[in-house]
């Protein structure tokens, strides 16, 4: 992939740029479902020279002697996964994640027992579901890069 990507963090104090990433991936260990708070962590290779921090920088913490993950310091949003010379970067991160497909999975042998019919589970709705969630007004960062952030207005 050698197109330009870019993302950041949920309130906008970290963005980036990216281009040449690899292959994507979903990783099943508990180290990365404790820091994504999540079943799996979802990556994509990275190349340290074709990665640029456009706003702010990711704190790191040492998850391990070999691994060091990034998040956004104000909120807390997972980033990076930095090991040996390498570094992936968050798939949700992006602002198009759809663009990055995994194509492996990782430490399949550590995935939660019923990951395998996660999907079979029958999709939910209901009137008063999309009314609520029409009526939230967000204060995340948008999917595309903005000069200031927050908004001097809402500063």
């Amino acid at each position: 992939m050698s197109e330009i990507f870019s993302g950041g963090c949920q309130c906008g104090a970290v963005r980036f740029q990216a281009e040449k990433l690899g292959r994507p991936s979903i990783c099943h260990c508990r180290m990365c479902q404790k820091a994504f708070g999540s079943f799996f962590g979802a990556f994509v290779t990275a190349d340290h020279a074709h990665l640029t921090w456009t706003r702010g920088q990711p704190m790191l913490f040492r998850s391990s002697a070999k691994v060091k993950r990034g998040f956004c310091g104000k909120c807390g949003t997972p980033l990076t996964y930095h090991h040996g010379e390498g570094i992936e970067i968050a798939i949700g991160a992006f602002d198009n994640p759809s663009k990055f497909e995994p194509q492996v999975q990782v430490n399949h042998h550590h995935r939660l027992p019923w990951i395998e019919h996660l999907f079979e589970k029958p999709a939910y709705t209901s009137a008063a579901m999309e009314a609520h969630f029409a009526s939230v007004v967000s204060f995340q960062h948008p999917d595309h890069d903005t000069p200031v952030w927050p908004p001097e207005d809402e500063a």
